[in-house]
């Protein structure tokens, strides 16, 4: 049987690849964004796409005991990397960060993993976005580190944000966790980098976002341009298909 698959279905794939697992929630966001909306589709069009995509082969769909609704990734036919292990410690981290990642992406960011660390002192963020120029390593914290590590992430931060061109590092995090990387920043960061530092409680414990959304005219406030958004590409961009086999 010959299946439809669009150009947004394979950002969308392509975008799994780099996250590896997201709920519905992020999916809802990931799809608003590829389709130039810049806001979430319904949950009911999310699960559409899901379900379209599983019957292709292209996408694997899973369930954990601490989460509502499923999980999908990527399978080896789309990325060729076999599913991921749902029962890892990890799994609740990764899908809170594809959370935060899809936001990124309705604001018109581009999103990719972190280069990995050169030495022990250097620490690697969840994730890099990035959007005309401005580039911001994104942290997704649900569990309190102890103030010894976070005097070295600290430290590697602000190296970066001297000399790598961050503009800025921003925390997404649980209530307690936010109270510990807002305490530790004020320690470890000297005052010219302490306003690029942003930690907000944005998640609960079991990493779903609770905060205030992130659309599309949150990057003009949090970066002090004029009220304007950008629109992503447009929806009708994405016309163009290609055949896979199913």
């Amino acid at each position: 049987m010959m299946v439809q698959v669009t150009e947004r279905d394979e950002a969308l794939l392509a975008w799994l690849d780099v996250v590896r697992l997201a709920d519905m929630d992020a999916v809802r966001w990931a799809l608003g964004a590829l389709s130039g909306v810049g806001e979430p589709v319904s949950l009911r069009r999310a699960q559409q796409w899901a379900a379209r995509m599983i019957g292709t082969g292209l996408l694997g769909r899973g369930r954990v005991a601490y989460r509502d609704g499923s999980i999908v990734w990527a399978t080896y036919l789309a990325i060729g990397k076999p599913a991921p292990n749902l029962f890892r410690q990890t799994t609740r981290h990764e899908v809170a960060v594809a959370t935060v990642s899809a936001r990124y992406l309705a604001q018109g960011f581009t999103w990719r993993r972190d280069r990995k660390p050169n030495s022990v002192r250097e620490h690697q963020a969840d994730g890099v976005a990035e959007r005309d120029g401005v580039v911001e390593l994104v942290e997704v914290e649900l569990t309190p580190k102890t103030w010894q590590r976070y005097q070295s992430i600290c430290q590697s931060h602000a190296y970066r944000l001297a000399h790598e061109g961050i503009d800025r590092v921003v925390y997404f995090c649980t209530a307690d966790a936010d109270r510990a990387v807002t305490r530790e920043a004020d320690k470890h960061l000297v005052r010219t980098d302490r306003p690029r530092f942003v930690s907000q409680h944005s998640l609960d414990a079991r990493g779903y976002w609770t905060g205030a959304e992130l659309g599309a005219g949150a990057y003009a406030t949090a970066h002090g341009r004029a009220a304007h958004v950008v629109e992503l590409e447009s929806s009708s961009g994405w016309g163009e298909s290609t055949q896979v086999r199913a």
